[in-house]
């Protein structure tokens, strides 16, 4: 006997002939005419070498095998109902999880809001966020160890997809006592080579961010060689509110200490070029229903 299930039809017409009691039965439930109920079953019998029913005047009892056949098809059945209701209940987004890759600044001030939104019209839908700068995440996803990443752009990869999502600018902010400049009075305004004179706080070497604005420095013949080099946004923004120096920082993640009039925008000429925060996922390989969804809301 071959351990391959030869013909899963044949399975199919004994499994809903044992739950009708009957022929009849089964090709009503199979939507197949009773004869090709009656032929499966025969193929069955003949692939397994054994009488699985006998007629009774009700219509078809399991024999002995029968029965020692049908309590595992019976299981094996209910294992491919409930398959199918967890996908559906997938497609449906009623329960899901994905795992995302995103760095400090993108995890606080870009995904978890929207990661939010999200669960309040999906709540069985599970995250698993793992926190790295945009290069690492990028290797993660190589790896598999993540589903899609949150990645500063420009970026550029030949086995990762990209999708453009939210316009940044980057702009170098003060505290309003650095210098004696204050909220009340109009941003300074400097040119590339004056702001390198200053104390200035930038991101750690090999991220995005840093990359976008050595690269904006060395446009106008500058390098920009910072008094502290800090790892995130957030540490930026607190050293240049504390009066450190000049920081570097995304302005559309301070707009609030701009607002309260904590930091002060500088202005600086010819100004940062604008920037793109990206979705990478890796070319050819599918993402579940639910991060479609999400990555979705995030265009």
């Amino acid at each position: 006997m071959s351990d391959l299930v030869t013909n899963m039809e044949w399975y199919r017409a004994f499994y809903w002939t044992a739950k009708a009691g009957s022929l009849s039965g089964a090709a009503e439930r199979l939507y197949i005419t009773q004869p090709a109920v009656t032929h499966a079953i025969k193929q069955l019998e003949s692939q397994l070498g054994g009488q699985l029913f006998f007629r009774t005047s009700k219509g078809v009892t399991l024999t002995a095998e029968g029965d020692v056949l049908f309590q595992h098809i019976e299981q094996a059945f209910n294992f491919i109902h409930a398959g199918e209701r967890r996908l559906a209940e997938r497609h449906e987004l009623t329960v899901g999880e994905m795992r995302i890759g995103a760095g400090d600044t993108l995890c606080k001030h870009y995904l978890l809001p929207r990661m939010r939104q999200f669960r309040e019209q999906y709540p069985g839908i599970q995250f698993q966020v793992t926190n790295r700068t945009s290069r690492e995440t990028v290797k993660l996803l190589k790896e598999g160890a993540i589903d899609f990443g949150i990645v500063n752009l420009p970026l550029e990869d030949p086995k990762l997809h990209i999708q453009e999502s939210m316009i940044v600018q980057d702009c170098f902010v003060v505290s309003n006592t650095y210098c004696k400049w204050t909220a009340a009075e109009q941003p300074m305004s400097l040119n590339w080579e004056e702001l390198s004179r200053y104390e200035l706080l930038l991101l750690e070497k090999g991220s995005a961010t840093r990359t976008h604005i050595d690269r904006a420095g060395s446009a106008n013949d500058v390098v920009l060689t910072p008094s502290m080099e800090l790892g995130s946004l957030d540490l930026l923004s607190e050293f240049a509110r504390t009066g450190f120096g000049i920081a570097c920082v995304v302005r559309n993640f301070v707009e609030d200490l701009l607002d309260r009039g904590e930091l002060v925008e500088l202005s600086i000429s010819p100004p940062i070029p604008s920037r793109r925060i990206g979705i990478a996922t890796l070319k050819d390989v599918p993402l579940s229903t639910a991060a479609k969804a999400f990555v979705a809301m995030l265009q």
